[in-house]
């Protein structure tokens, strides 16, 4: 199976965990594991390039999907619209069009490059929380979603979300220095991404695609 994972901080505590189960699972031989940026995650499950897949929660009503993504309540600190021309983030497909259906100008940035940007004193508005004061929803950024291996992808999603996420310290100090933060700053912003899609998050998904067809 090929699966692929977006690249960015908010997913760490998964693939260190799917790490540890492909390494003690029988499936280890047939395991290929794949990072790319959200809009190239989407193409490859689009061309069956992978089996599944965190892709963007607005490509997700095209595939069976799991109740594992990346949700943020409130705020996210890492996708915004800053002040400057407009702009889309080639790497993004939902965080483009939420800003476009909030109407928001300028240009959106996403991923670890605009978590470093707040951190390092960058303005911006935070399209979760801007989401968030339009509905008092959570935003879905991602979902996990799959075109074949279903049974396999079922018992990843149940076993991730059963489990308290804990990152070593060897890691979190690998991945801090890795993008230029401090392990303080990385578990700070952890601490706003959900990874269970509930109720809550499942409405604000659906009500999310519905204003998006009413949009175009």
């Amino acid at each position: 199976m090929i699966f692929g994972s977006i690249s960015y901080l908010n997913l760490l505590p998964f693939q260190i965990f799917l790490k540890r189960y492909i390494t003690h699972s029988a499936t280890k031989m047939a395991f290929n594991y794949k990072k790319a940026v959200p809009s190239k995650i989407n193409k490859n499950l689009r061309l069956r390039k992978i089996h599944a897949g965190f892709i963007s929660s607005v490509e997700s009503h095209r595939y069976n999907c799991t109740d594992l993504g990346i949700i943020a309540n409130r705020a996210v600190y890492s996708v915004f619209v800053i002040k400057g021309e407009d702009k889309i983030d080639n790497e993004s497909a939902t965080s483009n069009k939420l800003a476009s259906l909030l109407g928001l100008k300028g240009e959106v940035i996403i991923g670890d490059k605009a978590l470093k940007y707040y951190l390092d004193g960058g303005e911006g508005i935070d399209l979760a929380t801007e989401w968030y004061k339009k509905t008092t929803l959570p935003t879905v950024f991602a979902r996990l979603c799959y075109n074949s291996h279903e049974k396999l992808i079922k018992e990843i999603t149940k076993k991730f979300l059963k489990q308290p996420i804990k990152i070593p310290q060897y890691i979190l100090k690998k991945e801090a220095i890795k993008r230029e933060i401090t392990p303080k700053q990385l578990l700070w912003y952890l601490s706003f991404i959900e990874y269970k899609l509930d109720y809550k998050s499942k409405k604000s998904l659906k009500f999310f695609l519905k204003q998006l067809r009413n949009h175009m």
